[in-house]
């Protein structure tokens, strides 16, 4: 980049705080140009700790700061307003997930800022490092192209993005029709946002399974609650295609006449042992072949970290007129249309079909 791009941030709470934090450390890529928030002591607070200027509302932030791109992260009703200001004004939009919080939320929204093509979603989970390799096998076409996914990792719309961006289907074009139920079920939770719990008595956890059909192919939703902080319930990632499989870190295929072989994802970590350059992310690799690059090795970033930077920079990119942008508002919508005809299939118990959309 010539120059750092003006970067403001909406907003002050906990996502916030990794948009702030990330852009002070890419001081070459991002000025941290102004932040507002709805509290004035938020915005005294946050602009203090993040070394910017606050400004009492989004248009004075605007005026003022002149951002070339907006980071939009605020609570799910407030988004999609403080959303349609910041693109009404001309810059790009780096909206947190999701972009609405119901279906007619996001009609409104397409409708009043789609056609800018400026607006992007900060939807991270396929940018994380093993899941970008997973990705990148796909599509290699390494397993054929792929007929179905299983998704256990993550919750809605995250696990919504996998499942159509692991099966190659990131258009919006045909009808996805959604089966669901919720199991009820019980664990210990050991973990939760704020930390270790000290608690060794039994919660209720129940699970959600559900069927995603979608233009031939069709992805699996298995998502139990807390499953993002129990360490007690594994992730898992199967990806099966017309020529083999991708099992978690294990790559199942075809490799030539009467040849099936096994090749897994190897992840090499800095700082083991007698590695002395300090513990960090390097790459991810396959059979000896780098598919994914740590572009932000020396920052000792952990995953999120990594791939929010990632978004960040796919945005500053956008801003520029130098790439498509991360992760486009047409395909965050569909994703969490898709999220809340799994809810909604959950309260029905009857199949739910999301039909075209006006972002389709």
């Amino acid at each position: 980049m010539p120059a750092p791009v003006r970067l403001a941030i909406v907003g002050s709470g906990w996502r916030a705080q990794f948009f702030a934090r990330l852009a002070r450390a890419l001081p070459e890529s991002f000025e941290l140009a102004g932040m507002t928030s709805r509290r004035p002591e938020s915005v005294e607070r946050a602009a203090t700790a993040w070394g910017t200027r606050g400004y009492a509302t989004v248009a004075d932030l605007l005026a003022a700061a002149s951002p070339q791109v907006t980071i939009v992260s605020t609570p799910w009703p407030v988004t999609p307003v403080a959303t349609a200001e910041v693109a009404r004004a001309g810059g790009v939009v780096l909206a947190e997930t999701p972009p609405a919080p119901d279906l007619a939320g996001l009609h409104a929204l397409w409708a009043e800022v789609g056609a800018t093509g400026r607006v992007h979603v900060a939807e991270q989970y396929l940018a994380l490092p093993m899941h970008a390799a997973r990705l990148t096998v796909v599509e290699r076409g390494l397993v054929g192209e792929p007929q179905s996914v299983h998704v256990s990792s993550t919750h809605g719309y995250h696990a919504v993005s996998m499942i159509r961006g692991l099966l190659g289907a990131a258009d919006e074009h045909s009808p996805v029709t959604v089966r669901a139920h919720r199991f009820a079920g019980r664990i210990v939770q050991p973990l939760s946002r704020e930390g270790w719990t000290d608690d060794p008595s039994v919660h209720d956890a129940g699970t959600v399974l559900a069927t995603l059909e979608l233009d031939g192919r069709h992805g699996l939703y298995d998502f139990t609650d807390n499953q993002w902080h129990n360490q007690l319930r594994s992730r898992r990632i199967l990806v099966r295609g017309m020529h083999g499989e991708i099992s978690n870190d294990d790559v199942l295929r075809l490799s030539g006449p009467r040849q099936v072989t096994t090749t897994t994802l190897r992840r090499r970590q800095l700082g083991y042992d007698l590695d002395l350059d300090g513990y960090d992310t390097d790459h991810v690799s396959l059979g000896g072949e780098v598919l994914w690059s740590n572009p932000f090795v020396g920052k000792r970033w952990m995953d999120e970290e990594i791939a929010i930077a990632t978004l960040m920079l796919g945005a500053a990119d956008l801003a520029l007129d130098d790439g498509p942008g991360p992760y486009p508002l047409a395909r965050a919508c569909h994703d969490h249309a898709i999220s809340l005809a799994i809810d909604e299939a959950v309260a029905s118990d009857r199949p739910v079909t999301v039909d075209r959309q006006p972002w389709s």
